[in-house]
């Protein structure tokens, strides 16, 4: 469909409101998403080698140090003193967590999270690969000093699953990888829940009320739609040590500051049209250009320009060094020291993940309250549940909540890295295997139509 101008005029087919079709728009962010997500899983595998390697080296003493390397930080009566593996775990991962709150937020007001409809099959397929494993996890180490990983094995890491995917090509339909993807986000819902409730320290009531009231507070601000960036950095580095201080996981904070950031654009698309078709028709004075520049931004939600910005710095940067700080397991020190934790781990990810998954999608579909997408068969989407066990990054984090530095954390991070291995073989297998349905897409051809 073809928009006027103000002047009557249809404005240049070079602008880039109207160069493709309404689908290709809204299929072109996710096509970013995943190309950041499917080279930054490469980006985690190389770092995950490395961290294994330089743990097993000649120069692994070098390895600890590095990570047990004392830093502190005083500010008034706020002190910080833990070592530089804290710091990547507690204070970088909650960018990252950051980012997984505006991901959530988008899908929530403007992504595949807004349709109920299109949410009931991978809410409840996702109900099934959370509760599963951690019930086959609880199997295995009942009455064990390793029953508190019981959330280990209930993580999916998205950015290792949509690697997976991406390097399979077209035989991978468009719908399937958007299930995954929703599927992820509210798997990202559980372990943050998880993460808040079960995984806390001593908690401190009069910090989390503080931590209360400054989440009213920036919520207030964005309702007053004040935009002065630094208003938010330093309102959330406050919720950070607030909330670090308040017995929660201090990442937790990150995550209510992306869930505040508003997703809907402050400018319309009708409105962003008209000031586009001005600047490109008319001769502006230099202040008509700077407020023609503030609208075309403001045409844009916060949150993606926000998601724009960081997304690939946690992929390519927060997420890796977490997994070089955190994967480099010492295979000479009997790493399988507790098997039932390395059991429960493994056959949580790989069988629990894929037998939840499909299992719960399945239910969903007998009780009519969901069907597959078109172009998805049941094989394909067993094969998707088989990725989502690649449980990698959040997986390890949980780890570390669950157990101290010992051999319990050990036996856990070697099933959750012989489980990656295993999930990411017979998912691909799965899918290679599977017959693509007619008229199946993936995201590059939508964003070529």
């Amino acid at each position: 469909m073809s928009t006027q101008s103000p002047a009557g005029r249809a404005p240049p087919s070079a602008s880039f409101i109207h160069r493709d079709s309404t689908l290709a728009r809204m299929a072109r962010p996710l096509a970013r998403f995943l190309r950041v997500e499917a080279a930054g899983g490469i980006v985690l595998v190389v770092a995950t080698v490395v961290a294994l390697a330089w743990a097993n080296s000649p120069w692994s003493a070098g390895y600890q140090t590095l990570w047990e390397t004392p830093v502190q930080l005083t500010v008034g009566s706020f002190r910080f003193d833990e070592d530089l593996r804290h710091v990547v775990n507690d204070a970088l991962m909650a960018i990252f967590f950051f980012v997984v709150g505006l991901e959530i937020k988008r899908e929530l007001v403007t992504g595949e999270l807004r349709d109920r409809r299109q949410v009931v099959l991978p809410a409840f397929a996702a109900l099934g690969g959370m509760a599963v494993p951690a019930l086959i996890f609880a199997a295995f180490t009942a009455g064990g000093d390793g029953r508190d990983g019981w959330g280990i094995p209930m993580a999916t890491d998205i950015a290792f699953a949509l690697g997976v995917m991406a390097l399979l090509g077209p035989r991978v339909p468009a719908a399937l990888k958007i299930f995954l993807l929703t599927l992820a986000i509210a798997d990202d819902l559980g372990a943050i829940a998880l993460i808040a409730i079960f995984y806390a320290d001593e908690l401190q009531p009069r910090y989390l009320a503080v931590a209360v009231g400054l989440a009213v507070m920036v919520f207030a601000l964005r309702r007053l739609r004040v935009t002065y960036p630094p208003v938010y950095v330093i309102g959330g580095i406050a919720l950070w040590v607030v909330v670090f201080e308040s017995g929660v996981h201090a990442t937790i904070a990150g995550v209510v500051m992306g869930v505040l950031t508003p997703a809907r654009p402050l400018q319309s698309g009708p409105e962003a049209e008209t000031v586009v078709d001005i600047l490109e028709h008319r001769e502006l004075s230099v202040e008509e250009v700077r407020a023609t520049a503030v609208a075309v931004k403001e045409s844009v939600s916060v949150c993606d320009r926000l998601i724009e910005l960081l997304h690939p710095w946690t992929s390519y940067l927060v997420v890796p060094i977490f997994a070089l700080t955190n994967a480099g397991i010492a295979l000479d020190e009997d790493p399988l020291a507790d098997t039932s934790v390395f059991l429960g781990v493994l056959l949580g990810l790989v069988v629990g993940k894929a037998l939840g998954i499909t299992a719960f999608a399945w239910l969903a579909t007998r009780l009519r309250v969901a069907r597959l997408p078109d172009d998805v068969d049941w094989r394909q989407l067993g094969g998707a549940a088989t990725l989502a066990g690649i449980g990698f990054t959040v997986s390890l984090f949980i780890t570390g909540l669950a157990y101290d530095d010992g051999p319990l954390a050990g036996s856990a991070k070697v099933g959750i890295l012989v489980a990656s291995a295993i999930a990411a073989g017979l998912g691909s297998l799965l899918l290679l295997t599977a017959r693509r349905p007619p008229g199946a897409t993936t995201p590059n051809e939508h964003t070529s139509t």
